[in-house]
């Protein structure tokens, strides 16, 4: 590259060297005409030095060469801004640069073509090498492209223009944008085809594909800073650019002031409903297909799910198993889920989805919500454990949990109790399981334990003979196991009797408030007194009775 730099400026000062443009004696108000002549002889001295420099010395020599050359530009530009600049030496300074620039675009064209076979050659080891040759040359030829630019201009406001030569330029410069957007298309699908195959690649095709994708993503980054160097120019140039700056957007994902541009916008739309027509023209009839089928799949499970609920709940009512209402509607309720979370998972694979990382997410999100969440699978093993070893069933009455009710259902994380004032509390199974569990309503049969009290004047024999009567009568207290009426306990201001009578559970509340109100009733008419605790207060008034009788 450095040779075709040297070789590039060498040609540039020696087409100033041989204009050899005849001044006058020097004026101040031609300064720069001798300045034009200066650079110009001096560019000649340093391409002639460079020819013979070699090592270090020479990156020394193409830097003076290349300041040399931005400092003849400037000062011709200068000069073409004087009005009272002689025009026609002007002209032939353009002229040389023109075909300057011609010349070099035609060397560079033809290297670019030539570092392209050899990078298409190259060995893998080689090909970062190759690239760089060709990225140079292209950076090259956009530089030369835009000083052509630059000299039409000047032979513009010369009084000189270049129409044909613009045109031509012109046409160059969208042939341009158009291969080099197309360039970067492919090397950006190639790109994006390059790094799905990394993900499944291992050993030697990994590496091979890694070496891949580092020449790839320089070819793309090579051909963006290309185009967006192109479109700058053509911008200039008053060429349409809306395409190039959207396929840029769509590259780079860059928002500049381009994208306000009316044409940019439209471009933008009008590629994304294009490429959604294509796409969706395309796949539309597959589409519908496995939306019907997924449609299907589900419909089909979701009546399996009835079938095997079904059958589940005949397999689990039978007397022989003796499962509580809490297991057989875990198994009924389980059952279905699990068929139509099978359904869903069938439906998803025919739409093509793939679940074995859906499923592998599942895995690795379950140990981390088993974590977050160890309360709740606490209370799943304690359902579980209240399901096995059955401690209550549906429509028991139980103390659970500091709570008393009527089961009304229960899951495996929680069970819902509907208490005596109809109030529904939902109590989580590890409260429940980690407390003390008392089942009421259990067993068919229950005893009411009820003490009575009567005064020590009374008559204990006549008590207890009133006491047999009232539990005897009443025709819900069960003759097997016979009721129990002792005295229990001579307190101290009563002689208390236990009272015991067997009952039907669901008889329980009825018998106990009934038999309450009968012994009231009977006590009183038969004399029986109910004591009620009391207490004596005696105020001793020895001291201030002595003190009145000393007055």
């Amino acid at each position: 590259m450095r040779l075709l730099v040297l070789m590039l400026i060498f040609v540039s000062t020696l087409s100033f060297a041989n204009t050899k443009p005849q001044l006058e004696t020097p004026q101040p108000e031609n300064v720069e005409y001798q300045q034009l002549q200066k650079l110009n002889l001096e560019l000649t001295t340093l391409a002639k030095e460079a020819t013979s420099t070699t090592g270090s010395s020479l990156d020394v020599v193409r830097l003076q060469l290349l300041n040399k050359n931005k400092e003849l530009r400037k000062t011709l530009t200068d000069l073409i801004d004087d009005k009272q600049a002689d025009k026609k030496l002007l002209v032939k300074q353009v002229e040389q640069q023109i075909k300057f620039a011609a010349d070099a675009e035609k060397f560079l064209q033809t290297k670019v073509e030539r570092d392209q076979k050899d990078l298409d050659k190259a060995k893998d080891t080689d090909k970062l090498v190759a690239l760089k040759a060709l990225t140079e040359s292209r950076d090259f030829i956009i530089l030369v492209l835009n000083e052509e630019w630059e000299n039409y201009q000047w032979m513009d406001r010369l009084g000189k223009p270049q129409p044909n030569s613009i045109k031509a330029l012109k046409k160059n410069i969208e042939h341009r944008l158009d291969f080099m957007s197309a360039s970067l298309t492919f090397g950006s699908q190639a790109l994006e085809l390059n790094d799905n195959q990394i993900k499944t690649a291992t050993g030697d095709e990994l590496k091979t594909l890694q070496v891949t994708q580092i020449l790839s993503q320089r070819q793309v980054d090579s051909d963006t800073k290309n185009l967006t160097d192109l479109v700058k120019l053509a911008d200039n140039m008053g060429i349409d650019t809306a395409e190039y700056k959207r396929l840029l957007f769509e590259q780079t994902g860059n928002v500049t002031d381009d994208l306000l541009n009316s044409k940019v916008m439209w471009s933008i739309v009008t590629a994304w409903t294009s490429d959604f027509s294509s796409w969706l023209f395309e796949n539309l009839p597959q589409m519908i297909f496995k939306v019907f089928i997924f449609i299907f799949i589900i419909f089909a499970f979701k009546t399996l799910k009835n079938i095997v609920r079904k059958m589940v709940t005949r397999a689990v009512s039978t007397k022989n198993l003796k499962m509580s209402m809490l297991m057989q509607e875990f198994f009924i309720s389980m059952s279905g889920k699990i068929v139509f979370a099978i359904g869903i998972l069938i439906a998803l694979s025919q739409v093509g989805l793939n679940l074995t990382p859906i499923l592998t997410g599942f895995g690795v999100a379950g140990i981390i919500v088993g974590f977050a969440l160890q309360d709740t699978l606490s209370n799943f093993a304690s359902g579980m454990m209240l399901l096995i070893y059955r401690p209550f069933d549906v429509g028991d009455l139980v103390e659970a949990g500091s709570i008393t009710g009527k089961v009304s259902h229960m899951s495996l994380v929680n069970t819902t109790i509907k208490t005596f004032s109809n109030e529904i509390i939902i109590v989580p199974n590890s409260k429940i399981w980690g407390d003390i569990i008392k089942n009421v309503t259990h067993e068919k049969v229950r005893r009411i334990d009820m003490i009575f009290g009567i005064g020590y004047s009374d008559d204990i024999e006549k008590t207890e003979r009133v006491l047999q009567e009232i539990v005897e009568s009443h025709p819900s207290v069960l003759r097997s196991p016979e009721p129990t009426i002792k005295l229990h306990t001579l307190n101290s201001s009563s002689v208390d009797f236990i009272v015991r009578p067997w009952v039907k559970t669901d008889d329980y509340w009825d018998v106990y408030w009934d038999i309450t109100r009968e012994v009231k009733m009977r006590f009183d008419r038969e004399g029986i007194s109910i004591p009620f605790p009391q207490q004596d207060v005696h105020l001793h008034m020895v001291e201030k009775a002595i003190e009145s009788k000393t007055a």
